[in-house]
Order: C-alpha cells, then sequence, then structure tokens
C-alpha cells in the first residue's frame, strides 16, 4: 500500500489532487478503476452532445477526455523517470494550449475513452512493481520537487477531479 505523499513531496498547485485520494485507499485498485468509471459515466453521452461545450469558453466531454489523456502520459512520463532516477528538470505543460492545438472533437467519444483506458492499464504495468526505494524517488517539475509517489497520486486525483466535473459542471449521468 503507497501511503500519500508528504506536502513537501509536490507543488501545492497538486494539493487538492491528492487530497481527493481517500485516507486509506488502495491507490493502484483506484487507478485500475478509473477507466470503468469513467465509461460507465458518459456511456449516455451522445457524440452530438459530447463535442459541445456546455458554457462558452469551457472545454466539451471530448476535450475533456482528450485532456485527461494528454495528462495522464505526461504524469507518467514524469514518474517513469524520477522512479528510475533520472533528476533532469522537467518542463512543465500548458493543459489550455495542448487542448487547443488538436480537435478533440473530430475524434469518437468511445476511441477517447479507450485511449485513456489503455493509456492507464499500460501505466499500472508499469507503476504496479516499483519498489519502495522507486515509490520514494524525488525529482523536479514544473520547476518544484515531485516525487513518485506524489505524482501517482495527481494522476488519481486528477481523473477524480474531472469526474466531479463532469457530474457537476456538465451534468453528466451514467
Amino acid at each position: 500500500m503507497i501511503q500519500p505523499p508528504k506536502a513537501d513531496e509536490y507543488a501545492q498547485f497538486y494539493a487538492g489532487y491528492v487530497q481527493r485520494v481517500p485516507p486509506g485507499s488502495d491507490l493502484f485498485s483506484l487507478l485500475a478503476g478509473q477507466p470503468s468509471e469513467l465509461r460507465a459515466l458518459l456511456q449516455k453521452v451522445t457524440e452530438a452532445a459530447s463535442g459541445g461545450s456546455p458554457k462558452p469558453g469551457e472545454w466539451s466531454v471530448k476535450e475533456v477526455i482528450g485532456h485527461i489523456s494528454d495528462t495522464e502520459r505526461i504524469f507518467a512520463y514524469r514518474a517513469l523517470r524520477i522512479a528510475r532516477g533520472d533528476t533532469t528538470p522537467l518542463p512543465g505543460f500548458e493543459q489550455d494550449s495542448y487542448v487547443l492545438a488538436t480537435n478533440f472533437n473530430q475524434r469518437r467519444l468511445s476511441d477517447l475513452i479507450d485511449e485513456f483506458g489503455s493509456q492507464r492499464q499500460a501505466n499500472m504495468l508499469c507503476f504496479k512493481p516499483l519498489t519502495e526505494a522507486e515509490i520514494d524517488r524525488r525529482g523536479t517539475a514544473s520547476d518544484n520537487p515531485i516525487s513518485t509517489r506524489a505524482l501517482l497520486y495527481i494522476m488519481a486525483g486528477h481523473v477524480m477531479h474531472h469526474i466531479e466535473s463532469l457530474k457537476v459542471d456538465y451534468k453528466v449521468k451514467g
């Protein structure tokens, strides 16, 4: 069981994601279940509805799912490098620029969900066997210290954040 990261293992910006993971959670079970949770939540959302924004300036459901996949890739890359002992500082990324640089709305919602599920499955195969030493390793991302442990918690909390947003802000009901 991976214990929650301490506050010095991540930038304050990520605290909201880390704190979303319920105390005592089996982190890997939570991570493994999120693709199915997302799929169940979005099962009744039509292609037409998934390409529209709830309000001007907001992302569409497809863009949210595309963003989740982009972020999963970036956080996993950071976690891998840090777990392997690479101390090279890793750059940040601007999420809005990533979403604007592609057209997630041209894709099928089911394909976007499948993409995230495949990424998460690969990440589980990579990260579940990490040793305690690899989990504890620290590096630098976005000019802030961060641990492998924190990145795994952030990955889970980030998806939890967007699932809640889809329910509350987008009024999606599975």
